[in-house]
């Protein structure tokens, strides 16, 4: 049965449902704004992944395993509204597109790191039953950390898996600890172990007598300790 002209007229002219709106705390006060934006249970993760460097959605997704796909959409096309994401689609074939952290969502990185301290002191414990363990995701909070100003040197971070190793890459300068997940030619240090070693040196009891220092040891003890927060 068709729809008459009249009718049809009529569905034309109703405005689309507008997209839902987020539930502000509608108080004057910088915590509270801050907490509009970034304050629901993924955002701040969103960033921690991205820290490293662009992701295309799949990959993000992979390293989110607790996010549905619409959950994950739905945020990230927030994150972008509110200038904290950059979405880049790329000409090729098959479509690509990436997602990047701006300056303004860089600046979430320190907090991220107090997190991290809060949750060590107050929540750490070896892995829970059921709980999904990633080495990466303990090593993609680093950004945040600070290191001592003098210590400069790449140390190569390797995880040794059943199949694939994980590499990557972390950068000390003027204070600051970058990380990128990728293989290094010729670091200054190397620091190896098999996943269940990981989880051994950067759990609570900080075993970092099972994993292998390969070239600058005082640099790569210098990563383990940012890393396990043992200067603080």
């Amino acid at each position: 049965m068709f729809a008459s002209p009249r009718s049809l007229a009529r569905s034309l002219m109703t405005p689309s449902p507008p997209p839902k709106k987020r539930h502000p705390y509608d108080q004057w006060a910088p915590d509270s704004r801050a907490l509009d934006l970034v304050g629901d249970k993924w955002t701040l993760l969103i960033v921690r992944d991205l820290s490293p460097g662009p992701r295309r959605f799949v990959e993000l997704h992979r390293v989110l395993p607790g996010i549905s796909t619409e959950q994950l959409r739905s945020r990230l096309h927030r994150m972008v509204a509110d200038g904290l994401l950059t979405r880049r689609r790329y000409r090729e074939v098959p479509p690509r597109v990436e997602y990047e952290l701006t300056e303004r969502s860089r600046d979430l990185l320190p907090i991220i790191a107090e997190l991290v301290r809060w949750g060590r002191r107050h929540e750490w414990s070896t892995p829970r039953n059921g709980e999904h363990v990633d080495v990466g995701a303990v090593l993609r909070a680093a950004p945040g950390f600070g290191v001592p100003a003098d210590a400069k040197g790449v140390v190569q971070v390797t995880v040794n898996h059943d199949e694939t190793p994980a590499h990557y890459r972390l950068t000390l300068d003027n204070g600051r600890l970058t990380v990128h997940e990728e293989h290094t030619p010729e670091p200054d240090a190397g620091l190896h172990g098999t996943h269940d070693a990981w989880i051994a040196a950067l759990g609570p009891d900080s075993d970092h007598a099972v994993l292998d220092i390969v070239g600058d040891r005082g640099l790569a003890e210098t990563v383990l300790r940012a890393l396990s927060l043992l200067d603080e």
